[in-house]
């Protein structure tokens, strides 16, 4: 797994419609339901459990590994992801980059 393709929907797409970034906060239980979310309904469920998946992988495999991982930071240029495990759960905040933030 790449880094730059951690979430495949941020790839170029094809796609003409265009989706606002989102802003806030999402959580998922250890099968990798999500259990609540903040995410403006606006912003495709599709997504969401993409980003969850990705994460709760990265978890997964950390935990294989024997590697002891607790938070994941994710830094896209316009796109900011943090992850934080909770006992095989974790809760992931999503939320747009300022002009400030992409600059470094």
């Amino acid at each position: 797994m790449g880094l730059l393709n951690f979430i495949p929907f941020l790839r170029r797409s094809t796609d003409t419609d265009l989706t606002r970034l989102p802003s806030g906060t999402f959580t998922m239980d250890r099968k990798g339901s999500i259990v609540s979310s903040t995410l403006p309904t606006s912003f495709p469920l599709a997504h969401v459990r993409e980003i969850g998946r990705c994460v709760m992988d990265s978890f997964r495999a950390a935990r294989q590994s024997r590697i002891r991982v607790n938070e994941i930071h994710i830094h896209y240029s316009t796109l900011k992801i943090t992850a934080k495990e909770m006992k095989g759960s974790a809760v992931v905040f999503v939320m747009p980059t300022s002009l400030e933030e992409s600059s470094y």
